[in-house]
């Protein structure tokens, strides 16, 4: 049985008074998700601003004691940034001083083609190859380890993962730290619409592929 918004809400007051609470688990969080675990980055944020939004209404959501300091948004917001930033240059310099090492381990097999993919788009594209991982869940841990391991220059990553952060990770935590579950509803539309988009360029991927063998001329 889900949870209603009522009861989501309400189960976030009681951590909404407990802010460095909520920072050390923004920063345990954005490091097991950056190091490639099945942790989704963008729920830690979007937990993370209804968290705020709670404790920026007291008057709906009091404080389970008198006197408790709530969480403070751009405080949060920061945390977050700086937690997802730490974690993408740690596997940044983890692929760059012992890249071939760990590629070269047994458990590391099953990955390897998912290795190989992202160092090719990263020999292709750069430095800007780390500003697309940064947006692809599920290839950042694998391509920031490929951005180090092919060498790609330290200031270079850090300038444009640090835009890409900046541009995805803040806006997050403060649009639902001010609007509350009324943006969810526009997260939830914009996600709905970015599928349907990837789905039609996949299906367009496929059929150019499918041409391309069956000597179809390609538009």
């Amino acid at each position: 049985m889900g949870f209603s918004e009522a009861e989501l809400l309400n189960w976030f007051t009681q951590y909404a008074y407990q802010a460095w609470l909520i920072y050390l688990g923004i920063f345990v969080l954005m490091m097991a998700s950056g190091f490639g675990l099945p942790i989704p980055e963008e729920v830690t944020l979007i937990s993370s601003g209804l968290v705020c939004y709670v404790a920026s209404r007291p008057d709906l959501y009091p404080p389970p004691l008198e006197g408790s300091h709530p969480v403070n948004p751009y405080i949060t917001a920061g945390v977050a940034f700086f937690s997802v930033v730490f974690a993408d240059c740690l596997v940044f310099f983890l692929g760059k001083f012992f890249g071939g090492k760990i590629l070269r381990a047994p458990y590391m097999a099953r990955y390897r083609e998912r290795f190989e993919k992202v160092g090719e788009w990263t020999k292709r594209y750069g430095m800007w190859a780390a500003g697309a991982f940064r947006f692809t869940p599920g290839l950042r841990f694998p391509g920031h380890f490929a951005c180090g391991m092919m060498g790609l220059k330290v200031s270079k990553f850090i300038a444009v993962d640090g835009i890409a952060a900046a541009i995805s990770v803040p806006t997050q935590v403060l649009l639902v730290a001010f609007y509350g579950e009324t943006i969810l509803v526009y997260f939830r539309q914009f996600k709905l619409a970015l599928l349907g988009f990837i789905a039609l360029g996949l299906l367009y991927y496929l059929a150019r592929k499918f041409w391309k063998k069956s000597g179809t001329p390609v538009a």
